[in-house]
């Protein structure tokens, strides 16, 4: 395959529908793989596997897998559909065993699986889940995507381990959450772009830039979802919100709030994050939007995007590149879709 191929510029600013269209026909084989794989489950949970492996969500993994190595809009290889199949398994792993630790409720808009299911059969579901991305990444010809996809794992479990550890402690710096973001969310960015990029035959600089990109680009979208869970409305976002003060998970929100807030005030919402009194999500909403805490996150969000379209300001002629940059577009519109008004 030709290292650069030069594609049509993309119309900007670029919208989901924009976006995403692009890729109907990636996601349709997607959803046709992730359907086939119901049956390789057990007959007693294949319907368990089934609910969790739904199609209503934004895919951002896969279509970061098949735009770091798109070859153009009829090339849909199996390589990349199995690849994608893979980084999504593990993510929706992942969001089975947060809501379960959250407590939460909704998930893309119906209960989420430890509802359904219950908290102990939903957490091995989530490992089931985990297993068989697994093993399909076993099923590629070398090592190097198994490799890749079991340390990403491994590192977003780590994230997972180290915030749940965190949770109820205000002893958590700007560092600590960077570091629990890079590894919980960024990492299955990053390793989203380079298996997209590398099996579609870039070359190695280019999938460095890629991956880079993805990084910054999931904790991006990280810190973006933190605000959400205070500034995004439930009925249109889908899932359950406002679980992060009330399950003690100190959040840059929350941090930039701490950091703003008198010391009286400081101190109730302090207990507040330890359980010690009730969560008071709108008064520190209020307390949010009078202190310009939204201002000052959504700031880190563009610095994060900066850095991403940074990743890739020495590739402008490979045919992912004005794809990729259209969802750091998408992102931005999504934080403007959130930002309070007034």
């Amino acid at each position: 395959m030709s290292s650069v191929t030069v594609s049509p510029p993309v119309p900007r600013p670029h919208a989901f529908a924009t976006v995403f269209a692009l890729l109907t026909p990636h996601m349709a084989e997607l959803d046709r793989f992730l359907r086939g794989q119901i049956a390789s489950f057990e007959p007693e949970i294949r319907a368990m596997a089934d609910y969790c492996i739904d199609t209503s969500g934004k895919r951002i993994r896969p279509a970061l897998v098949f735009l770091s190595g798109w070859c153009g809009p009829g090339a849909v290889t199996a390589d990349l559909v199995r690849v994608a199949a893979v980084v999504e398994l593990v993510h929706l792993a992942t969001l089975v065993h947060d809501d379960i630790m959250d407590e939460a409720d909704v998930r893309r808009g119906r209960r989420t699986a430890a509802r359904e299911f219950g908290p102990t059969a939903a957490v091995l579901l989530g490992d089931a889940l985990f297993a068989h991305a697994l093993h399909l990444a076993t099923q590629f010809p070398t090592t190097e995507i198994c490799a890749a996809v079991s340390d990403s794992t491994r590192k977003v479990c780590a994230g997972e381990i180290v915030q749940t550890l965190r949770r109820r402690s205000t002893n958590v710096t700007r560092a600590d959450y960077q570091r629990i973001v890079d590894l919980k969310t960024a990492e299955l960015f990053r390793v989203s772009c380079f298996l997209g990029a590398r099996l579609a035959g870039f070359e190695a600089g280019y999938v460095d830039a890629a991956s880079r990109f993805g990084r910054h680009l999931g904790i991006a979208y990280q810190i973006y979802d933190d605000l959400v869970d205070f500034f995004g409305e439930e009925a249109r976002i889908g899932k359950t919100l406002g679980t992060d003060l009330a399950s003690g998970k100190l959040t840059l929100p929350l941090l930039v709030l701490l950091e703003r807030l008198p010391a009286d005030e400081r101190t109730t919402l302090t207990a507040e994050l330890a359980g010690e009194s009730p969560a008071q999500p709108l008064r520190r909403l209020g307390q949010m939007r009078e202190l310009g805490v939204f201002a000052a996150v959504s700031q880190s969000v563009e610095a994060e995007i900066a850095a991403a379209i940074g990743a890739l300001r020495e590739w402008p002629g490979y045919a992912p590149t004005p794809l990729l940059l259209g969802l750091c577009d998408v992102l931005q519109a999504q934080v403007a879709s959130v930002r309070p008004s007034g």
